[in-house]
């Protein structure tokens, strides 16, 4: 099993929790975006999209994180990170969605790239847009934790899920960029428990083997 990654990639750090959380082995194959080698020809050749992470397990290739988790799942159920119950499973999905879908699309670098170079936005701009984004999102998500009132040491009571493996990463990144997130007391939680487990902890940007 390989794993296409970069260290300060959330959604490779994402299927790193998740590979790890299962006991699965992989081979780190390490795609700098800091150095665009992810547009380069032969990554392209792995993932068409240009994007990490990618996952090749008995000779499939399997691009986009969530879609990832989701095979691993099924592939390799135990320990599991979905719950059996539907309405569980699709609160963990949400909370998942929350935070890939509303959240990190629009503090990826391809955006905060697009939006200085097309918008002559100067860093203290790109920091503003990055805060604010992470606050509504950050929001979202700690509403409807509150809301549903389903969390416990985790997303879901006291057992880790896929949802936990979403939050931790953006959580990271929210903290690069000096994010107050004091407003979001369940959120961080929930965080400072999984950074306990040694599958969150392992998986952390600064112990991968490109960190810098």
């Amino acid at each position: 099993m390989k794993l296409y990654t970069y260290f300060r990639s959330s959604a490779a750090f994402r299927a790193r929790i998740a590979l790890n959380y299962k006991g699965l082995a992989y081979e780190p194959a390490l795609v700098s975006l800091a150095k665009n080698e992810h547009h380069e020809s032969a990554y392209r050749r792995i993932n068409p999209q240009g994007l990490l992470p990618a996952l090749v397990d008995d000779g499939h290739r399997l691009i986009q994180s969530l879609a990832i988790m989701e095979y691993l799942e099924e592939r390799y159920p135990e320990p599991p990170l979905l719950p059996k119950d539907p309405f569980d499973r699709a609160y963990v999905r949400a909370l998942s969605d929350i935070v890939a879908c509303e959240i990190h699309p629009l503090n990826n670098p391809r955006t905060l790239k697009h939006v200085r170079k097309s918008y002559g936005v100067d860093e203290p701009g790109i920091n503003a847009w990055y805060r604010h984004w992470i606050a509504e999102g950050f929001g979202m998500l700690e509403g409807f934790l509150r809301s549903e009132a389903r969390s416990g040491t985790y997303c879901l009571g006291d057992t880790v899920t896929m949802a936990d493996c979403c939050l931790v990463p953006q959580v990271f990144n929210a903290k690069r960029y000096e994010c107050d997130l004091g407003p979001f007391p369940t959120a961080m939680r929930i965080f400072d428990a999984c950074m306990k487990l040694a599958a969150f902890d392992a998986a952390q940007p600064s112990k991968q083997p490109d960190a810098t």
